[in-house]
């Protein structure tokens, strides 16, 4: 294409001012003919006009009223097509436009003067006059076409039309999958989707700060699917009881679809008649000495949030050690009959004498102790206080009768998919109370972790709402092994720097890219850029417009650009989400990210069949309560005085009896 030189504009300039002239000569002749009585009248007539006149008559030009006329217009137009005038942006089409329509209709419509019936002169110059000024008023609207600035900017400021893509809308459906309905804009138009889960074994992470439907659009539809489905089922629940009195409705409904019938189970540490009881020390479930020591590091973990930077450090290493010990010893002592929790904070209550005399007569655990008792031999009270004080005054928060009564007993056990006894267990936490409660529950779930993770169990589904409230050392293993295990985890989180901040950046960088399928509701910050690197980028369109002092450029073009920026992801609705599913090889998802608002497509709070309120379990009084606790507490005075008895009457232990009191 040949390029827009000045000469062409020159040439094209000339030729639109010669058609412009011969438009008004034909328009002056047009008046001379059919006013020549006006002309002849005032002695503008002459010879050689007449004799032109003439030759132009003959040639047929004349030959009705309005085709000079019609011809005049016709090179009118012409001449207004080659126009380029200096475009603005104050240029409006409508005022424009009302120009040219009321000069057509005054330059076609003059011809209603000369009908009249006064003085020629008169309506000759009226005529004239009229259709003149209807000449200029299609030349003067004409012209501001020419000045119209006609690119199609888009009115979209938020650049919403650009950022929308193509999204999975097949419904994929398996025996494991979570399907999510959801809607979604692309072109302008709002398109129906599903957010299509097929693999939650590859782990499901739920990110969005307070308020953003994780909840209702997405933790309900996890747990009645799975349900439904038959998976077997363990819930932490934060804000208890909401996502309880979800699993115990769906409970309700679908137990019955189960190959075994599954057992509802709930731990509650404020409603004791609505609990039930588990020992999460229980020996059945603790195989060697490695578990004793896992079980330590979780509750002290628990207990001291900062401690969990700062493993390895001799301080913390020593007092899991010393944790461990005391667990152990109950687990070995009597076939573990008094291995929990409770007696464990009340056997490191002893005094330092009985207390090490016990411990250093078991030969499994007397390695862990024997660093304690060098330093309390030797009188380093002040590094055996850094060791053990630490640890005692951590567990002394535990020290509560009503957590020692749903520590101590044992109403189910925690492997939660044995195919036998399948169970949904439900614990809750209190808001108000999560450094004593989340400390109690991150046991728990450590040691059901480690019984559900195992081979030829049935299908499992863990969900873990405010998962940064409890501690898990091996969340990023449990995602990694657990999937050949047929274990789905659903984590949710509000924030990636609330993961950094009790977990640590290296351990939450682990959750957060391990996790095949994610979920994110409004977030901001460094949250938010790492999904958008994550989402990529997408061809969109742009269109620029650049006016000078004598021509209009338009350019378009397309470029890569991110697909949901931050500033997007930050200023999500509640219930519109964006995020990734993983697929399986012999079931493809080609269109894995998704940008939608999700839709509910029942409300699961309606219906008269649906259970506001959690069953009693039993009658739970303070008097059972406060008979629990001394019992312990007795347990522990008997287990001391009949160990020490037991050592004093072995002529091969009683060298170990230590009595500083008496030196």
């Amino acid at each position: 294409m040949a390029s827009n030189t000045g000469e062409n504009d020159i040439s094209l300039r000339k030729i639109t001012d010669m058609t412009r002239m011969i438009s008004i000569l034909i328009l002056a002749l047009h008046f001379y003919y059919f006013c020549y009585q006006a002309f002849q009248h005032w002695h503008l007539t002459y010879s050689i006009s007449d004799r032109i006149l003439d030759k132009i008559l003959a040639a047929g030009l004349f030959s009705s009223f309005g085709k000079t006329k019609i011809l005049a217009l016709i090179f009118l137009i012409i001449s207004l097509v080659g126009v380029k005038g200096k475009k603005g942006e104050d240029i409006r089409a409508k005022p424009a436009l009302i120009k040219v329509l009321s000069g057509l209709a005054v330059y076609l419509l003059s011809v209603i003067i000369l009908k009249t019936a006064v003085e020629v002169q008169l309506k000759s110059v009226l005529y004239m006059i009229s259709t003149a000024i209807g000449f200029l008023l299609i030349l003067s609207g004409g012209s501001q076409f020419s000045r119209l600035i006609t690119a199609r900017l888009s009115s979209d400021i938020f650049n919403k039309d650009n950022e929308s893509f193509p999204q999975f809308e097949q419904l994929l459906e398996n025996e494991y999958s979570i399907n999510l309905p959801a809607e979604y804009r692309h072109k302008g138009k709002r398109r129906q989707s599903w957010i299509n889960i097929i693999n939650p074994f590859r782990g499901v992470l739920v990110s969005g700060s307070p308020g953003s439907g994780k909840t209702f659009f997405v933790f309900r539809h996890v747990i009645a699917q799975h349900i439904e489905k038959g998976f077997s089922m363990f819930v932490y629940d934060f804000k208890y009881s909401d996502l309880t009195l979800l699993a115990y409705n769906a409970w309700i409904k679908h137990k019955s679809s189960f190959p075994t019938e599954p057992a509802f189970y709930t731990i509650n540490f404020d409603d004791l008649s609505r609990s039930h009881r588990c020992n999460p020390l229980s020996p059945e479930s603790m195989f060697d000495i490695t578990d004793a020591v896992e079980s330590a590091r979780t509750i002290l973990m628990g207990l001291n949030r900062e401690w969990i930077k700062r493993q390895g450090d001799f301080f913390v290493e020593s007092s899991i050690n010393f944790m461990t010990a005391v667990i152990w010893f109950l687990c070995r002592y009597r076939d573990g009959e008094f291995c929990s929790l409770p007696h464990v904070i009340e056997l490191m209550q002893l005094d330092y004498d009985r207390l090490f005399t016990i411990l250093r007569a078991d030969s499994e655990i007397e390695v862990l102790i024997n660093p304690f008792i060098t330093a309390y031999e030797n009188e380093a009270m002040q590094q055996l206080e850094g060791q053990i004080g630490s640890t005692k005054i951590a567990l002394a928060r535990l020290a509560s009768p009503q957590l020692y009564y749903v520590l101590s007993g044992n109403d189910f056990t925690m492997d939660i998919n044995d195919p036998d006894a399948p169970k949904i267990v439900c614990m809750g936490n209190n808001p108000q109370k999560i450094q004593v409660y989340g400390a109690v529950l991150s046991l728990y779930i450590t040691r059901l972790v480690k019984l559900v993770n195992q081979p030829n169990k049935s299908k499992s589904s863990l969900i873990f709402d405010e998962f940064p409230t409890i501690y898990l050392n091996s969340m990023d293993t449990l995602i990694a092994t657990a999937r050949s295990n047929k274990v789905a985890t659903t984590i949710g989180i509000q924030d990636f720097s609330q993961l950094k901040k009790d977990y640590g950046k290296d351990y939450a960088e682990v959750i957060m890219n391990i996790t095949g399928n994610i979920i994110s509701g409004q977030v901001s910050g460094e949250t938010a850029k790492q999904l958008s690197e994550r989402f990529g980028k997408i061809l969109q369109g742009r269109t620029s417009l650049s006016i000078n002092r004598t021509d209009t450029s338009v350019s378009k073009s397309q470029q890569l650009d991110a697909a949901i920026p931050p500033s997007t992801i930050s200023s999500l609705s509640s219930g519109e989400f964006v995020g990734f599913v993983a697929d399986n090889p012999n079931e493809r998802i080609d269109l894995k990210g998704f940008h939608s608002q999700f839709t509910n497509t029942e409300n699961p709070f309606a219906g008269n069949n649906y259970q506001s309120e959690l069953p009693t379990v039993r009658k739970v009084d303070s008097s059972i309560v406060q008979h629990n606790y001394r019992q312990i507490k007795q347990d522990v005075e008997r287990i001391a005085e009949s160990e020490i008895n037991r050592i004093a009457e072995d002529s091969e232990l009683r060298h170990l009896i230590i009595n500083k009191a008496k030196n």
